[in-house]
């Protein structure tokens, strides 16, 4: 247990001054650990964003984290293409890619180690292998490295923005134009900590292409179906774009317009249907691309009918 004395005479949000105390811990873990009432103000629990003052009394507990012990799970796998240093697989909507406490099993990640013995260890035992990541009811194309020169490799596309990401998203309303640029920052939702959202505080640069393939203006409400393309990879990115432009993806749980989803889809309507990047070894392009799962395509086909 850490106690400390606030000596400021400017104030500072808890979750910064604590962050800057204790370099090693993550601000999603800093969050955490207010939230769970591990660190306290003067005695009491308060949010993430209290203002401290001058003589407030800063008590932090951190508990000792207990390792996940992950384990090979012989989890059907749907690989695209796999050599000695890549492997290209399509995630099925449901399905976690690593796992965290209370969900340590039946992830892509045990369903990797199933599969085979050498993947990089870049982001521990937790993320083996494991480039970037789709939301859990998002499906599609995922990039995972067998070693750590292929990782790196991948990695520094991700951060040059080169690595060519595309996916198909069913939105709610009729887009007007027939494609658009949304180029706003991202960072945590100000009062709901489970969300992203456009702001100017903490955020991070965030820009979506995205284009128009279909609309279904007959339908009632009508929907639009739309490629985007990712040129930043912020948490939740095109759901909060989209959302954020008036058109949030067609059974989002978070951005969406809750009960009012007439095709009972559990989870937003979102494909990752094409990924393309150099190859770290041979160094030349390759791209893959995969159909949407049988859930959209069943909505597609119903929308169609509209017409």
């Amino acid at each position: 247990m850490s106690k400390f004395i606030y000596s400021l005479n400017t104030s500072m949000r808890l979750d910064v001054y604590v962050k800057e105390r204790f370099e090693d811990l993550s601000r999603s873990r800093v969050g955490a650990l207010i939230k769970d009432g591990k660190i306290t103000v003067n005695g009491k629990q308060v949010k993430a964003g209290y203002p401290l003052t001058h003589g407030d009394e800063i008590v932090v507990e951190i508990p000792e984290e207990v390792p996940l012990e992950i384990k090979a799970a012989p989890i059907p796998l749907d690989v695209i293409y796999e050599d000695h240093d890549v492997i290209v697989v399509n995630k099925p909507r449901g399905m976690v890619v690593h796992p965290a406490p209370g969900n340590e099993d039946h992830t892509l990640v045990n369903a990797l180690l199933a599969h085979c013995d050498d993947l990089s260890g870049i982001n521990g035992v937790i993320r083996p292998g494991i480039v970037h990541r789709i939301d859990k009811d998002t499906s599609g194309l995922l990039l995972v490295a067998k070693n750590d020169k292929a990782h790196t490799a991948l990695a520094e596309q991700l951060k040059e923005h080169s690595i060519h990401r595309a996916y198909q998203a069913i939105v709610c309303g009729s887009v007007a134009e027939p494609q658009g640029i949304v180029d706003c920052p991202i960072g945590r939702h100000p009062v709901d900590r489970k969300k992203r959202a456009v702001t100017p505080k903490n955020s991070k640069p965030a820009v979506t292409h995205y284009r128009v393939l279909e609309r279904f203006p007959d339908f009632s409400p009508d929907y639009t179906l739309i490629e985007a393309r990712l040129e930043t990879g912020r948490t939740h990115q095109i759901r909060v774009h989209m959302k954020y432009i008036g058109h949030p993806l067609l059974g989002d749980p978070l951005y969406g317009k809750g009960d009012k989803n007439p095709f009972r889809l559990m989870g937003q309507a979102l494909h990752a249907g094409e990924i393309g990047f150099v190859h770290p070894t041979t160094g030349a392009y390759l791209e893959f691309s995969v159909e949407p799962p049988e859930e959209i395509k069943k909505i597609l086909r119903e929308l169609r009918k509209s017409h």
